[in-house]
């Protein structure tokens, strides 16, 4: 197997320039002790955490600007953790899951790079029991909602580690499956509404999905 082959970005956010070690393309993989067949990743999903994907931009450049004050965040799937090191970046009390088990390195070594606080992180599952994580006022992810499934898993989850108070905010590229999550929001008690992202510049094509914000006061 040849080894992992990687690409080093750097995302421009106004004045602040994050940088990033990826995967080089969506094609990398590399399970050498079978952790990730074991968590049910395929050869063919391994690398999508590796990749820094339109709708993690968008989020983080709607973090750049977003009150975070007295406000513990926690980003959901966070795979490179674009959104996360911004916020880091900005002194944020920032912590970070995803279910893949090389996430948590990458995201430790970007850390590095932009020398920066180290960001708590969890892997867990969504479906999982218990991860200890405990509550936040902010959750934030982006590009969740990829199977009808997920919307139930994901709700619950937030549901999991939500204050009684708390924001959501989701970027979904529009693949269809946001309206069932957003039934199951408004049952827990959450008011939404979506938006287009207002300044998609920075994205190589045009951005087709929605910024979906959920409250709960």
């Amino acid at each position: 197997m040849a080894p992992l082959r990687f690409r080093y970005q750097t995302h421009e956010f106004g004045l602040v320039d994050i940088h990033v070690r990826t995967l080089r393309d969506n094609q990398e993989f590399e399970d050498c002790d079978g952790e990730a067949e074991r968590l049910g990743i395929s050869s063919a999903t391994w690398p999508l955490f590796g990749i820094i994907w339109p709708s993690g931009q968008v989020l983080s450049h709607h973090m750049l600007d977003y009150q975070i004050d007295d406000k513990r965040i926690l980003e959901v799937g966070c795979g490179i953790g674009l959104a996360s090191l911004l916020l880091n970046h900005r002194n944020a009390d920032i912590t970070a899951t995803d279910y893949h088990p090389e996430t948590g390195n990458f995201l430790a070594q970007n850390v590095e790079l932009n020398e920066g606080r180290p960001i708590p992180f969890v892997r867990t599952g969504w479906g999982d029991e218990a991860s200890n994580l405990g509550l936040f006022d902010l959750i934030i992810g982006s590009d969740l909602l990829y199977e009808q499934e997920h919307a139930e898993l994901l709700s619950q989850f937030i549901e999991q580690h939500a204050k009684p108070v708390c924001d959501v905010i989701l970027v979904d590229p529009g693949r269809g499956n946001h309206a069932k999550f957003s039934k199951k929001m408004v049952i827990l008690g959450f008011d939404h509404h979506q938006q287009k992202p207002p300044h998609t510049d920075f994205l190589a094509e045009p951005f087709k999905g929605q910024i979906l914000t959920y409250c709960r006061n």
